[in-house]
């Protein structure tokens, strides 16, 4: 799944590389979203200055079950949402307009909890420096909800011990 809805394999492709023919690939992927739907819900905070990509970004959120707490469009209102309702999940802009970062928002953040973080980003090249906090899972922008689905369930998955 991971192959065809991250990194943008064709099926064939994946199979090619996973030696596996077509058909068993996408009976594989057909069942890792299953396993994936089931996931328990958590509660998101969304850290996005954009508002439409903020609603689009919580419609798919709240697509696989998990319940929105915040949306904020600021570092300290993200920080000061996170303190006040303790997200089980964090989905997080880097650049936000007002010029504060949602790197920074999240290295607060992290400091009193840990929570999976998914960055949902236009410049993933600034979360790959070796300087600051080095991210797991990232979403490029523009983005299709398959791509926010796997990276959801994919970091929820991995902070639960799977």
């Amino acid at each position: 799944m991971l192959l065809v809805h991250q990194e943008g394999f064709s099926p064939a492709e994946a199979g090619e590389i996973l030696g596996l023919a077509v058909e068993e690939v996408e009976r594989r992927i057909d069942g890792a979203w299953a396993d994936l739907k089931r996931q328990p819900a958590t509660d998101v905070l969304i850290i996005e200055d954009e508002p439409i990509i903020a609603m689009d970004v919580a419609q798919i959120v709240r697509g696989l079950g998990h319940r929105i707490i915040g949306i904020a469009a600021r570092a300290s209102q993200a920080v000061a949402k996170a303190r006040e309702a303790k997200p089980g999940l964090i989905l997080a802009d880097i650049q936000l307009a007002d010029g504060s970062s949602g790197i920074t928002a999240v290295q607060t953040i992290l400091k009193g909890a840990e929570v999976p973080v998914v960055f949902v980003t236009a410049f993933p090249e600034r979360l790959l420096t070796g300087d600051t906090l080095e991210p797991a899972f990232v979403v490029t922008k523009p983005f299709d909800a398959a791509s926010v689905e796997v990276a959801v369930s994919q970091a929820l998955f991995f902070a639960r011990g799977g």
